[in-house]
């Protein structure tokens, strides 16, 4: 085998599995994978992700509702403890921040209401006020409220109070609640293009395109948008394949 041939051998047998359906690039770029975990082993790595814990909206973030199944998945859980519904969440808050690329994750919906599954992108600059998004906005690459085709890809910046301002678009998905998916977002400096099977389905540039580093999260959220959580049967998890982010470098 020619030198060359295998000198680039070893990054074709790491290529991860199974392989991205990525927008065309530019001319003269093209995309490299530049952050990802493929969610093997026993253990989260917590070197990439952070497992906060606090009361959140109708439930309780908890560490205990985050898990490993040891075939390749983050398992998310949605369970009682006595009056308590406990879910989880995972952030690369402080360990993986970047602005700009395509981020994409591969997921097995829940299957119960009164909770909801979601891939989004977040930032220290979110609640500062008249710079619009561009200091910081809080990107929601897929929410998950309905156990139907719909899908929720949200925008929001200038905080959370008085000046909050967002625009969303709601996208539908035949199947979607079956099987394996995938949810991405192309962030350029000018414009945010949102798919799912690697199908484009809303391109925006609302809040004027942040411009700011943010951080990637998994969440389940309990609360009334998703429905009656008394009404669902418990343990409801969701499941994560991977999370992989890619940029745009110059080609040789």
């Amino acid at each position: 085998m020619p030198f060359a041939l295998l000198a680039l051998l070893p990054n074709l047998l790491a290529a991860p599995e199974p392989a991205d359906t990525l927008p065309p690039a530019p001319a003269g770029q093209a995309w490299k994978l530049v952050w990802n975990d493929e969610f093997d082993g026993q253990q989260l790595d917590e070197s990439k992700w952070q497992v906060p814990e606090y009361q959140r909206k109708g439930g309780w973030w908890d560490r205990r509702a985050i898990r490993l199944d040891g075939q390749g998945h983050l398992v998310m859980d949605c369970f009682r403890e006595g009056d308590k519904v406990l879910d989880g969440c995972v952030r690369t808050w402080r360990r993986y921040e970047k602005a700009f690329g395509y981020f994409v994750t591969r997921v097995q919906l829940q299957q119960q209401p009164g909770h909801w599954s979601a891939f989004w992108l977040m930032g220290d600059g979110v609640g500062k006020v008249g710079n619009e998004g561009r200091d910081g906005t809080e990107i929601d690459i897929f929410e998950k409220p309905w156990l139907d085709e719909r899908v929720q890809q949200t925008l929001h910046w200038d905080g959370y109070g008085p000046d909050h301002k967002s625009q969303g678009f709601v996208a539908r998905q035949p199947g979607v609640m079956t099987g394996w998916h995938t949810f991405a977002l192309w962030w350029s400096p000018t414009e945010y293009v949102f798919y799912i099977d690697g199908r484009e389905t809303w391109r925006t540039s609302a809040g004027g395109v942040c411009q700011a580093p943010l951080w990637i999260k998994l969440s389940d959220e309990v609360g009334p948008w998703a429905g009656d959580i008394n009404q669902a049967k418990l343990p409801d998890p969701w499941l994560v394949d991977y999370v992989r982010v890619y940029d745009l470098l110059p080609t040789e």
